[in-house]
């Protein structure tokens, strides 16, 4: 189940050419039941069981939840609410260049 995830975030990395949007260090690893991508280290995105999750500043994930286009994440139905983060339920529905601006705005932040 966890490869599935890692060549999901992979793939959207690569056609979104990743690589030239942001001007850091980037890796994509296993984590947990999924995948997550680190710039410089630090992890700014996953994709899980739960979809996909944007490290983001607290304004806009605030805004996106409120919009109700994404939702507080949470990896265990009885977790805590991991703070900045936005979580998209269902990813695979949008088109993967929507996604671009929550790449850069989370790697901003590192």
């Amino acid at each position: 189940m966890v490869k599935v995830y890692f060549e999901k975030l992979s793939s959207l990395i690569t056609k979104l050419k990743i690589e030239k949007e942001i001007p850091k260090k980037i890796e994509t690893k296993h984590f947990f039941s999924g995948a997550a991508l680190y710039v410089n280290d630090i992890l700014c995105v996953s994709w899980s069981p739960v979809g996909l999750a944007f490290k983001l500043p607290e304004k806009d994930v605030d805004k996106l939840i409120k919009s109700g286009k994404a939702i507080p994440l949470k990896y265990f139905p009885k977790g805590h609410i991991k703070k900045g983060y936005a979580l998209f339920q269902n990813p695979d529905n949008e088109i993967q260049s929507y996604w671009l601006k929550y790449f850069k705005l989370s790697a901003k932040q590192v």
